[in-house]
């Protein structure tokens, strides 16, 4: 390819002005762009997560009304995850599937409310185990895939039938994803998507989120043998391939900025909608950066998410989702 040269070529002529910048902009940022992850008390009001400033549990009342600022700023979804009290985890997670949890409940409550707002709900078992692990483990501690599999479908059904939108499997069993398509084509759930967790690794950066869902202290070894080492990059395709052939509707990749190279081989591999979760530790990081000084939290925020965009993500589960959209607004 032939192109002039300096000066009848000055690529800086069409970022001389900001309406020019506009224009040429070849990567768009919007509200629509973002997923607001948000925590499940069964409590009253707020309770503020220490490891994640600015993030906090929500009773159900308070559920309603991030739903309710989600829809004003022009968020379509939100992604829910319940902090499950001690006495109600078990060796085999057998909360996760109760009709009446605090999943359940909140995705009721929230569609009854707002129900122009979508949901997207986790399907794992870390949240319900008293061992901190997806998936029900032998007595080597090893997390059994088949029978886990089982239990992820029972968990996703109870979620559809209360109304999510999405359900997004996060465990990383082999399989899962056929069993839960044909487990809710059976149920009658013809429109209710999944949204795989393709490409979850075995990452450093979870810690805060783990604080806030009360697993942090329960995890007995780590989760290395079913999430992915941080050193395969085709590995990644071919559990996205696997998880499409079996029903998914998107894919994501977790963490985000650390995998951004993961997202933009995903998305040119498979033209498929792509997803990445900036995940607890990243946001922990800018929140961090912006205290000290060290950068301006409104830049960082948008410019990390302009990176997702830019990558090939189709859309960003953040926390910072709120303030992302009231800047993008403004």
């Amino acid at each position: 390819m032939s192109i002039a040269a300096y000066p009848a070529l000055r690529l800086r002529r069409t970022r001389a002005a900001e309406w020019s910048r506009r224009m040429h902009a070849e990567t768009v940022l919007t509200p629509a762009d973002l997923i607001w992850p948000l925590f499940i008390t069964g409590g009253e009001g707020e309770e503020p997560v220490a490891a994640l400033p600015g993030v906090s549990r929500w009773s159900m009342s308070g559920l309603v009304e991030r739903a309710r600022e989600a829809r004003d700023l022009g968020i379509p979804c939100l992604a829910l995850f319940p902090n499950t009290p001690a006495d109600l985890r078990s060796e085999l997670g057998e909360e996760s599937f109760n009709p009446d949890n605090l999943m359940c409940r909140a995705i009721a409550t929230i569609k009854d409310a707002v129900p122009e707002v979508g949901l997207l709900t986790d399907v794992a078992l870390d949240p319900y185990t008293s061992h901190g692990h997806d998936g029900l483990v032998d007595d080597r501690g090893y997390v059994m895939n088949d029978a886990t599999a089982e239990q992820l479908v029972r968990q996703a059904l109870a979620q559809a039938r209360a109304g999510a939108d999405i359900i997004a499997p996060s465990d990383m069993m082999d399989g899962r994803i056929g069993l839960i398509r044909d487990a809710l084509e059976a149920d009658g759930h013809h429109n209710v998507q999944i949204m795989a967790y393709a490409a979850k690794y075995a990452s450093g950066f979870y810690g805060p989120f783990r604080d806030a869902v009360g697993s942090r202290g329960l995890l007995k070894g780590d989760k290395k043998t079913y999430q992915m080492n941080p050193a395969n990059a085709e590995e990644a395709l071919r559990e996205v391939a696997l998880d499409l052939s079996e029903g998914a509707d998107s894919v994501m990749v977790k963490p985000g900025l650390p995998y951004l190279d993961i997202i933009l081989r995903v998305k040119t591999a498979f033209e498929v909608p792509v997803f990445a979760y900036q995940v607890s530790g990243e946001y922990a990081m800018i929140e961090a950066a912006a205290a000290v000084g060290a950068g301006d939290r409104d830049g960082l925020v948008l410019e990390t998410l302009m990176a997702f965009k830019r990558a090939g993500c189709t859309g960003v589960l953040t926390y910072h989702a709120a303030h992302a959209a009231r800047l993008l607004g403004a």
